[in-house]
């Protein structure tokens, strides 16, 4: 079945990667999400301590899904989001464990 709401792995490209990725929030995001695994939107908002709003946060969630970096799926009435890491490592080899495991001393702070 055809998923018109992710890329393909083979059309993730690096600009759009690097470029969802130079936010603030969407790195918090994904950051958190490299911690804690799978999570339901709302409990990634809270995990993350963003204080922006859920519209803002549906923004940047669907600017990182577009870019191939976040898988969305439906349960009930949650979507729970993950990161797409074997497609990410299939793409561009060592990337997200690099944004993962940079120390936070070395990632700009959210004000």
């Amino acid at each position: 079945m055809k998923d018109d709401r992710h890329p393909a792995t083979d059309d993730l490209r690096l600009v759009k990667v690097l470029a969802a990725l130079a936010d603030p929030v969407r790195l918090t995001m994904v950051r958190t999400l490299g911690v804690r695994g799978e999570s339901p939107c709302v409990e990634l908002h809270q995990a993350a301590r963003l204080t922006i709003s859920q519209p803002t946060f549906s923004h940047h969630q669907r600017v990182l899904r577009e870019a191939g970096i976040l898988r969305e799926r439906v349960k009930g009435a949650q979507r729970i989001i993950s990161l797409r890491d074997e497609d990410l490592d299939a793409c561009f080899p060592g990337l997200l464990g690099a944004v993962l495991d940079t120390p936070e001393d070395l990632v700009q702070k959210i004000d």
